[in-house]
């Protein structure tokens, strides 16, 4: 991929949890994001989608490896460089509008909120650009005037889009962006975000647990378990031909329950990952290979990359004949979402 808008190279993200615990929430996730594309990113609770997120913007300094924006190593950046280098250049859109947006703060003044904050035009343009935002985004202007508690999860949820939008960022990173809204709610937010996109032709790191959903927004598609990526290739591919045992687990979700594949027992914690593959424990065609040595991403000829010693096997047509996965060969604590 030529000129990426953001590369992550070799990333690891390790937190110190109670009584010493170290958790390492990621364990050497490369990928990169070219510039209007959309990559989504799927997985379970505590696999590591918003420590991704937050590591891509800087909200996080990663333990090892290095974050690249636009050309730029942003790794070890601060201060007014990184200011200047990545954040008026990037925005976050949050899962939980009711809590995302100022309480305290009219709308207009959330949206002006990042203008004055990089002296982004006089006090004029900003107060034109706020109202032309809350327009694109299918809000009265007049609305501005209004507290977040005025207004319904829905037009919370606009406002925080055209708030990401402000500064006519490179790449926005929306992290659950309609979990937290109805069915019918959601369909207007996700047209809103593919509109917008293909307007300014800005790029997506698209976070979110519906499979529909990431499919029917995403280019490509990485799959993340256990702070590692397993799975990545275009979005289509990706679903309708899985590659990797735990990637047609998650495919065959959508399928009736008789085609479904359930691993086995919960995702292990990132304070103890198993030894060898990450999955193993769960899988219904482990090996012992598959404790011991550690698969890595491996291209399949295809445009797709897969981290598994046994590629391809389970499929979902293969998947029906296959037994139930065995537990673990020992308890594991339950993850917990990080973040």
């Amino acid at each position: 991929m030529s000129d990426p808008v953001l590369r992550l190279d070799g990333i690891e993200q390790t937190f110190r949890g109670t009584r010493g615990v170290h958790l390492r929430a990621l364990d050497g996730v490369s990928l990169s994001i070219g510039r209007g594309e959309t990559l989504g990113l799927v997985g379970e609770s505590g696999s590591g989608k918003s420590t991704i997120g937050r590591t891509a913007l800087r909200l996080y300094r990663p333990t090892a490896g290095s974050v690249h924006f636009e050309g730029h190593d942003i790794t070890r950046m601060h201060g007014r460089e990184l200011g200047r280098v990545l954040r008026r250049r990037s925005a976050m859109i949050f899962q939980n509008p009711s809590t995302s947006l100022n309480p305290a703060l009219r709308l207009a003044d959330t949206l002006d909120e990042p203008l004055r904050i990089h002296r982004a035009g006089t006090p004029a343009e900003r107060r034109s650009r706020v109202g032309e935002a809350l327009e694109r985004v299918g809000l009265d202007p007049a609305m501005g005037s209004r507290y977040p508690k005025e207004l319904s999860g829905g037009q919370r949820q606009r406002v925080g889009v055209a708030r990401a939008l402000m500064l006519n960022p490179a790449l926005v990173v929306a992290d659950e962006p309609t979990a937290s809204l109805d069915v019918s709610v959601q369909a207007q937010v996700v047209n809103l975000l593919a509109d917008l996109q293909a307007e300014r032709g800005f790029s997506y790191l698209f976070i979110s647990h519906d499979l529909a959903l990431v499919r029917h927004l995403s280019h490509r598609i990485a799959v993340l378990y256990l702070g590692r990526i397993v799975e990545i290739g275009p979005a289509a591919d990706v679903f309708d031909r899985p590659a990797h045992p735990y990637t047609t687990a998650l495919a065959s979700m959508g399928h009736p329950a008789s085609e479904r594949v359930v691993p086995g027992g919960e995702i292990p914690s990132p304070a103890a990952p198993p030894p060898g593959c990450a999955f193993h424990p769960r899988c219904p065609i482990a090996r012992d290979r598959c404790g011991t040595e550690r698969p890595v991403l491996q291209p399949t000829g295809d445009g797709r990359e897969v981290a598994c010693h046994f590629a391809g096997e389970l499929t979902l047509t293969t998947a029906r004949e296959q037994p139930a996965a065995p537990p673990p060969p020992l308890p594991l604590p339950t993850a917990k979402e990080l973040v």
